[in-house]
C-alpha cells in the first residue's frame, strides 16, 4: 500500500477532512452546548431552546439503603416488558420478567385499547408470580417524547416509532395506565414513577457506584442526563431553594436536538445534510444524526458512493445495493474495525453488497469507517465534557470525581468507540476524574431504582412527620 497506493490514499483523506474535529473545535462545540444548557434551563428561554433540558423530578440517586420488591414496566416499541425486581443492600435481582407483544392494529387504535392491553398483561404477570394482594410500587419506562410534570405525571407530546393511538397525545400516561388497571378491578399497584431510559441507566449504575450522577446512551439514538443544582432549574415553578441548600434534580438533556437551531452548521458535511434531508424528521435531532447508530451506517454508505463515483474505490463501479439507502448497516462499521477479523469481515460485507474489492479498497473502507466512528466518539466526548465541567463549576470544586453510567449498542459493541470517547473527554475536562460503568438493564432495573429511591424519601418524610407529631403531642 505504498507508492501510487499511498498517493491514492492521500486523495481519499482529502475527502475525509470534513469529518476531522481537532481539540480546539471540540472545545468550541462544548462552549456552544453550555450556552444551550442554560437556555434550556431558563424560565423564559426554555420554550425555544434546541436542547430541551427536561426536568425529571428525580431528586436523589441511590445511597445503598434501598430495599424491597418492585414492578417495572418497559414500553418503547412493538413489545413491552413486565419485570418483578427485588432490591436489597447486596444486589438488584430480576425475579421474573415477561415480554408482551403489541399487535400492529393496536399501535394505531385507541389509547384505551392500548392501555387495557398493557393492564391485562401486567395483571397476568402479577397473577402468575403470586403477587396479588401486594400493592407494589411500579417504575414505568415510557420511551416516547413526554413533558414530565411530576415524578408520577407525564404528558405525551407526540407518538413515535410507528405508534399513533388516539386520545393519548396531550394526556397523562400514568393516569391512563391507572385508569386501565382500575377498569379491571382484580389487582392494584402502589405509587408509579415515570422513568426516561437515560435516567434509568444512571440509576441502575448508581446502585453499583453511588458517585454515578450522569447517564448516557449511545445506541440507535443518543441522550444524556445528569444531576443539576435545583437552584439553576429556573423553568420549574414552586421549587425554590433556600440559601445554603444543595438540592438537586436529574435533568434529561435531550442533547440529540443540539444544532437544530443552526449551532452546528459549520461542522455539518454534505453527507450529514443528505442524511437529514432524506430522514423522516428533517431539521430535527441534528446532533443525534451525526453520531448515533441509526445514521452512522448511512453516512458511511454516502461516502462510499461519492468515492466510487470519483473512481477512488472499486474501480469506479458501484452496485445496486450500495446505491440503495439503508443497506450499509451501522453494525458493519464495528465488524470492519475489529482488530483480528476486520479484513475478512470487510471482504464479506463488500461482497454481500455486490462489490468487487482489492487490498487498497479494503484499506480505504476501513479508513472511512474509522473516520466516521471517530467523529461520533469525539462529538459525544465534547457533549459529555460539557456536563462534567458544569457539575464541577456548579459545586465550586477544583477537582471533580464522578461516574457515568452508559448504555447503547454503539458504545457497547464498537471495538474502539469507548476508548476514544473516554480519552477525549479527559482531555476536554482535565480537572475531572471520570469513571465509566456499562449499565445492566437501565429500563428495567433502573426504573425499579427510581421507584426505590422515591419510596425511601416517602419513608423519611413519614418518619419525620411522625417525630414532629410526637413532639407536638408531648408539648400539649
Amino acid at each position: 500500500m505504498y507508492g501510487v497506493n499511498a498517493f491514492h490514499t492521500l486523495r481519499v483523506q482529502k475527502y475525509l477532512e470534513c469529518f476531522h474535529l481537532p481539540l480546539e473545535k471540540l472545545q468550541e462545540i462544548s462552549a456552544r452546548l453550555k450556552k444551550d444548557f442554560n437556555r434550556g434551563l431558563g424560565k423564559h428561554t426554555h420554550h425555544r431552546a434546541a436542547v430541551k433540558m427536561l426536568p425529571t423530578f428525580v431528586t436523589a440517586t441511590p445511597d445503598g439503603t434501598e430495599k424491597g420488591d418492585f414492578l417495572a414496566l418497559d414500553l418503547g416499541g412493538t413489545n413491552f416488558r413486565v419485570l418483578h425486581i427485588r432490591v436489597n443492600e447486596d444486589e438488584q435481582r430480576v425475579m421474573k420478567s415477561q415480554n408482551c407483544a403489541i399487535p400492529q392494529e393496536m399501535m394505531v387504535g385507541t389509547g384505551e385499547q392500548l392501555f387495557d392491553h398493557i393492564a391485562a398483561c401486567l395483571g397476568e404477570f402479577v397473577n402468575s408470580q403470586d403477587l396479588k394482594g401486594q400493592t407494589l410500587p411500579l417504575g414505568f419506562t415510557f420511551s416516547f417524547p413526554c413533558e414530565q410534570k411530576e415524578i408520577d405525571k407525564s404528558i405525551l407530546i407526540r407518538w413515535t416509532k410507528g405508534f399513533n393511538c388516539s386520545g393519548v397525545e396531550g394526556e397523562d400516561v400514568v393516569k391512563l395506565l391507572k385508569e386501565a388497571i382500575h377498569r379491571r378491578g382484580d389487582y392494584d399497584i402502589g405509587s408509579v414513577a415515570m422513568v426516561n431510559d437515560t435516567v434509568g441507566t444512571m440509576m441502575s449504575c448508581g446502585y453499583k457506584d453511588q458517585s454515578c450522577e450522569i447517564g448516557m446512551i449511545i445506541g440507535t439514538g443518543t441522550n444524556a442526563c445528569y444531576m443539576e443544582e435545583l437552584k439553576n432549574v429556573k423553568r420549574v415553578e414552586g421549587m425554590e431553594v433556600k440559601e445554603g441548600e444543595n438540592r438537586r434534580m436529574c435533568i434529561n438533556t435531550e442533547w440529540g436536538g443540539f444544532g437544530d437551531d443552526g449551532a452546528l452548521k459549520d461542522i455539518l458535511t454534505e453527507y450529514d445534510e443528505e442524511v437529514d434531508r432524506t430522514s423522516i424528521n428533517p431539521g430535527i435531532h441534528t446532533f443525534e444524526k451525526m453520531i448515533s447508530g441509526m445514521y452512522l451506517g448511512e453516512i458511511v454508505r454516502l461516502v462510499l458512493v461519492k468515492l466510487t463515483q470519483e473512481k477512488l474505490l472499486f474501480n469506479g463501479e458501484t452496485s445496486k445495493a450500495l446505491l440503495t439507502p439503508g443497506t450499509f448497516e451501522t453494525r458493519f462499521i464495528s465488524e470492519i474495525e475489529k482488530e483480528d477479523k476486520g479484513v475478512e469481515n470487510t471482504k464479506k460485507i463488500l461482497a454481500d453488497l455486490g462489490l468487487t474489492s482489492n487490498a487498497v479498497d479494503l484499506h480505504i473502507v476501513r479508513l472511512i469507517c474509522d473516520t466516521i466512528s471517530s467523529r461520533s466518539a469525539r462529538l459525544c466526548a465534547a457533549a459529555l465534557a460539557t456536563i462534567v465541567n458544569r457539575i464541577r463549576v456548579n459545586r465550586k470544586l477544583d477537582h471533580l470525581k464522578t461516574t457515568v453510567g452508559v448504555d447503547g449498542a454503539v458504545y457497547r459493541k464498537h471495538p474502539n468507540f469507548s476508548e476514544e470517547l473516554q480519552d477525549m473527554v479527559r482531555r476536554l475536562a482535565p480537572q475531572c476524574d471520570i469513571n465509566f460503568i456499562v449499565s445492566e438493564d437501565g429500563s428495567g432495573k433502573g426504573a425499579a431504582m427510581v421507584t426505590a429511591v422515591a419510596q425511601r424519601y416517602v419513608c423519611i418524610l413519614a418518619y419525620s412527620c411522625a417525630k414532629i407529631n410526637i413532639v407536638v403531642q408531648k408539648k400539649i
